[in-house]
């Protein structure tokens, strides 16, 4: 019997299928959103008035709120965010089979994603078990939030035991609803984690849907898709984001949606048009209409913002609500999603921009969005860990044993998060994610060989 031969064991990893990204300017997007996310939990730790509906801290110091109501829609709306996270997965995850609508395609899609959120996300679930403990809650952050008068921070519930660790992580790709009530998520900082559970539940919604595509006119996939994405909306489901973004992929991929979009929108319905001289029906361009949708959601949020407040939570109010209450979403406080109508305008304006003009997508491939963007998952998971661990503690030394002032201490505070999120999220992306990767479609290709 021989001997374990390492270097045959690194050969093969190093021929493992990657995953392999196309259309970079959708990478370079995921890197947008790595730096307003980082803005997004710094804020919300050290000056939560800046953030935008932070409701537990509107009445802050004057100058936070003139932030809040200036810059906090465009660079740091927690709302956009996560919106932005589950239109983008949906977009993204089809393209392979797209390309190659094959069986083999949709099963390696259907095997490996699953290991590839798993992994990492389980991996920093531990982490969060280890050095988020009732020591540090107690002794730390409720005297952190309490010297800070910081209502808006989210304090972590530890996990007690190695089992609730276990189950915590199954249940993070087992529940189907009320995704943030888990213990992974209430034991994660900021309270984010139950994003990996909203995406990884919408996937099968893709899954489900693109198997169609090869089979359909493409005029009868754009109509019906109109119709699910109502049925999803009144329904407060996560879907009518996630069949926007793969009717958005199909367009792309399927159907040319650039050449049409840059000839311009007909100004026609059935035998009715606004024709030119010489017969051919007028055309307005893309930008009009995209950016006066889009610059609606943003309108609307600024109004909440800054002039409405009260009228935040009316949208969801209308809405039924049948995977808990089964009646209308009057229970909004205690039981509703992060899907709103502003940041889906905001959304569906910025997208068809984006795919019909080259200009914007040569922006978002610049080097360093593709590389944040390709490391966008081990941010997600690190940065709210470091920034409470790191960031509070630095922060409490600066304020209690060195006497500087609050925005001074915030200042060195931020420089020490960046100091050490940034390597922290290179070595997890380099030791954690892409091994997990490798790993996933090894599985992939031992089942089915």
């Amino acid at each position: 019997m021989g001997g374990f031969d390492l270097t045959a064991l690194q050969k093969r990893v190093m021929q493992a299928p990657p995953t392999q990204y196309e259309q970079l300017y959708l990478v370079g997007f995921r890197g947008v959103l790595v730096i307003s996310t980082f803005l997004w939990v710094f804020l919300q730790t050290f000056a939560p008035t800046t953030v935008y509906a932070a409701w537990a801290n509107q009445d802050g110091p004057h100058d936070q709120e003139n932030v809040r109501k200036v810059l906090s829609v465009l660079f740091w709306n927690q709302y956009f965010l996560i919106g932005s996270i589950i239109f983008l997965s949906a977009r993204s995850i089809a393209i392979p089979f797209f390309r190659n609508p094959t069986k083999e395609s949709i099963a390696r899609i259907l095997l490996t994603r699953p290991l590839t959120l798993c992994i990492p996300a389980a991996i920093a679930v531990a982490i969060v078990k280890g050095s988020i403990t009732d020591d540090f809650v107690n002794n730390i952050l409720l005297r952190f939030a309490e010297g800070t008068n910081n209502n808006a921070i989210p304090i972590p519930q530890p996990l007690p035991t190695t089992l609730s660790y276990w189950n915590s992580v199954f249940n993070l790709f087992w529940v189907s609803h009320q995704f943030a009530a888990q213990a992974a998520n209430y034991a994660y900082p900021t309270q984010t984690l139950w994003m990996i559970t909203a995406v990884y539940i919408q996937s099968y919604t893709v899954y489900m849907t693109m198997i169609v595509v090869p089979y359909t006119r493409p005029k009868w996939r754009v109509q019906f898709s109109i119709f699910f994405i109502i049925a999803a909306w009144w329904c407060q489901s996560w879907a009518w984001y996630t069949i926007s973004g793969l009717i958005m992929a199909d367009m792309v991929v399927n159907m040319d949606f650039k050449v049409h979009a840059q000839r311009g929108i007909p100004v026609q319905f059935r035998n009715l048009a606004w024709r030119q001289a010489d017969g051919r029906p007028r055309r307005i361009p893309v930008w009009s209409v995209a950016g006066l949708v889009m610059l609606g959601g943003i309108a609307m949020q600024y109004v909440w913002v800054a002039a409405r407040p009260d009228l935040f939570t009316a949208e969801w109010e209308i809405h039924s609500n049948p995977y808990s209450i089964g009646g209308l979403n009057t229970e909004y406080q205690n039981d509703h999603t992060s899907a709103r109508d502003d940041v889906y305008l905001m959304l569906v304006g910025f997208f068809f921009l984006l795919e019909t003009y080259d200009i914007l997508q040569r922006v978002l491939q610049n080097r360093f969005f593709v590389y944040l963007g390709s490391r966008s998952y081990s941010y997600f998971l690190i940065q709210p860990i470091l920034i409470y661990r790191v960031g509070i503690r630095v922060f409490g030394q600066l304020r209690g044993t060195h006497g500087i002032g609050y925005p001074g201490s915030v200042v060195v505070t931020l420089i020490t998060c960046l100091a050490v999120t940034v390597p922290a999220a290179e070595l997890y992306h380099r030791l954690v994610c892409v091994p997990s990767r490798y790993l996933a479609h090894h599985f992939y290709e031992f089942i089915t060989s």
